[in-house]
């Protein structure tokens, strides 16, 4: 096919969009002299075994709104890269453009392209067993019907979750009825603490986390050559109805045989790596290796660009070496629940290896320069990956990156801290960016220079000095309106330099951002139905407290008992220096008040559903004593905005 030149050539892309500068065509001109674009040996991997394509058109819910529509990276038919997309980012999202319906082996198959994360069924004596439902219950149900469309019907007999991450749960009522799990016909298993960090995992953080999120996998921006090309993992994430049905089998030993429906299933736990609770699969009588997560085809993230806790490079090499020894001469085939299959022994074997030494290799040399005093920002700067590493496609960084992977290892490490007390303490960004520009001559002076900086190129110093001049001036202010105009452009140069997608997601949403605001979404609760059911008590209270206005607080004490009238479950809660604490199971009599509802009138609160006025109103929220001592407590409840100013200038 030809190739693609968008400086000269009207592509589509996000409103206001402009061409690579004849800088960043240089940048990704000279990137093609070193990626190892000759290896196509990913394309020939994607493709082998494939049965049928994914369904022509949108997957839709209910009501007709769009959930998924691959058809929308058409424009990835093109072999050559354009200028405005990394050639290694283009190459890697063309391989995730293989998409449908495969037969790994005998007995295995796998839906990939219709979530961000692949769907596996293995066929057993006489069910299914399911692993990992994706994000929805529209593309689960749609990945289902492929399935059955070129294979016999069975019943599903098991569900399994890999891990806690909501792209490999959510979609569970899109396969299982859970009135089949309650009649002992479909198992659900999970690793050790699934369900408490499914649950729990951005409720505390949720509405930061949610907002975060745009920015890592892009999903406002239109599809294209200048806008969302590729998540990393897969293309983006499915937009459907997520779901979530409590395990019935927990695996809590290191390593546990089990044998479903005639398939022998080694579960093996690898906590703290990818995500707080998580397993890997081997199949020995398959010969198969599921890798799950902690394997794929890059590098991952130690740090989600959306936020998390700093993740354990360390433990991550181990659990790839223990898998290399324990299953590797086991294994013809090595599958993940995202991207290809590695096939045969010996690749298998190598694939293993350079996975097991790319995360290795830099957490040792992070620890190795940061004992020799080096900040988190210089080691990002300094290291790079051997030769051996960045001659696999699979250790490049398309969904995580060296340089944001080393500064999560120091912060797992050492904490956000640099040692330095001239930081400290050091001002927030207004007004240290007030200062700053009074020390550069002003906001029209460091525009000027900014200006002839981007001109040359330094797109990381201009998009962070255009930044201060936004954090030190208001909406609206000319100084401020001429800083987004350029740091956008600046952002924007950086999308295209980018390798890894979920970099290019974010400039590219900042760059969105600044030049057309903050985009209206309408108000929703992070949390969803199933999740919030099987929530408990006292993290429904964690939630209650995290959001309470301590300064409203001030002075204030007051004691109530929490009772769910069908459940059983109570709690005394203790309002008491402008922090609200509970203790789990524990009733008082000198309480101001005591409050009793079912859980179905708490799930509702929980998901906004129903205001506790009206709950009172309504006779759904019972109080015995001072009902005013709730209503005062509810008062000092803060709202988030779902969609606050990121990049921009705050009001």
């Amino acid at each position: 096919m030809t190739a693609t030149t968008d400086h000269d050539t009207p592509l589509p892309g996000p409103p206001g969009a402009r061409p690579a500068t004849a800088i960043t065509r240089a940048c990704q001109h000279a990137a093609r002299r070193w990626l190892p674009l000759t290896d196509t040996r990913s394309f020939d991997d994607a493709r082998r075994g494939h049965v049928a394509d994914l369904p022509k058109g949108a997957v839709t819910r209910a009501n007709g709104g769009p959930v998924w529509n691959l058809a929308a990276y058409g424009f990835l038919a093109e072999e050559e890269a354009p200028d405005s997309v990394h050639p290694g980012l283009w190459r890697h999202a063309r391989v995730n453009m293989v998409t449908g319906l495969f037969q790994v082996v005998d007995r295995v198959w796998q839906v990939r392209g219709l979530d961000i994360a692949n769907m596996t069924i293995i066929e057993g004596d006489t069910g299914l067993i399911v692993i990992d439902p994706l994000i929805s219950t529209e593309v689960a149900a749609a990945g289902m019907a492929l399935y059955f469309e070129h294979r016999p019907t069975k019943p599903v007999v098991a569900m399994v979750y890999s891990h806690s991450h909501v792209d490999h749960f959510g979609g569970v009522r899109g396969v299982i009825d859970e009135a089949d799990v309650r009649a002992g016909r479909v198992q659900v298993i999970a690793p050790a603490g699934f369900l408490e960090e499914a649950v729990s995992e951005n409720l505390l953080a949720g509405n930061a986390m949610s907002r975060r999120a745009l920015f890592q996998f892009g999903p406002l921006l239109p599809k294209g050559v200048r806008g969302q090309v590729d998540a990393g993992l897969g293309k983006t994430t499915s937009t459907g109805t997520v779901t979530l049905i409590a395990p019935t089998v927990v695996i809590t030993q290191p390593v546990e045989r089990h044998v479903i429906d005639g398939v022998e299933c080694v579960f093996e736990l690898t906590p703290g790596a990818e995500a707080p609770a998580e397993l890997i699969i081997h199949h020995p009588g398959l010969r198969v290796l599921n890798m799950t997560e902690i394997a794929s085809q890059n590098f991952h993230n130690l740090l989600p660009l959306r936020g998390a806790q700093a993740r354990d490079a360390l433990a991550w090499s181990r659990y790839l070496d223990g898998a290399l020894q324990r299953y590797g001469a086991a294994s013809d085939v090595l599958i993940a629940q995202h991207h290809w299959p590695v096939w045969g022994g010996a690749d298998i074997d190598g694939f293993l290896r350079r996975q097991r030494d790319l995360y290795r290799y830099v957490h040792d040399q992070t620890l190795r320069l940061m004992n020799h005093g080096l900040l988190a920002s210089e080691i990002a700067e300094r290291l790079q990956l051997p030769q051996a590493l960045l001659d696999d496609w699979a250790c490049h960084g398309f969904y995580g990156t060296v340089k944001h992977n080393v500064k999560a290892i120091v912060q797992r490490y050492l904490g956000a801290y640099d040692g330095n007390p001239a930081h400290l303490d050091p001002l927030p960004p207004a007004d240290a960016a007030r200062k700053t520009l009074q020390y550069m001559g002003g906001a029209d002076a460091v525009l000027q220079r900014a200006q002839a900086d981007f001109d040359a190129g330094e797109y990381r110093w201009v998009a962070q000095v255009c930044a201060m001049v936004c954090h030190a001036g208001a909406p609206g202010d000319a100084p401020v309106q001429r800083a987004q105009a350029l740091g956008a452009d600046a952002l924007e140069q950086l999308g295209y330099q980018a390798e890894s997608a979920t970099w290019r997601n974010a400039y590219l949403q900042a760059v969105m951002e600044l030049r057309h605001g903050v985009p209206q979404l309408p108000p929703t609760s992070v949390a969803v139905r199933d999740i919030v059911r099987a929530l408990p008590l006292g993290q429904f209270l964690d939630m209650l407290a995290m959001r309470l206005d301590g300064a409203k607080a001030a002075g204030l004490h007051l004691r109530l008992n929490w009772r769910i009238t069908d459940t059983g479950d109570c709690a005394l809660l203790n309002l008491e220096h402008s922090a609200l604490t509970h203790r789990i199971g524990v009733q008082a009599d000198d309480v101001d008040a005591s409050v009793a509802m079912d859980r179905a009138t708490l799930d509702d609160i929980a998901l906004q559903k129903l205001s506790l006025a009206d709950g009172l109103q309504g006779g759904r929220v019972q109080v015995q004593g001072r009902a005013q001592a709730l209503v005062q407590l509810m008062s000092m409840l803060d709202q988030f905005s779902r969609m606050f100013p990121v990049v921009g200038p705050r009001p």
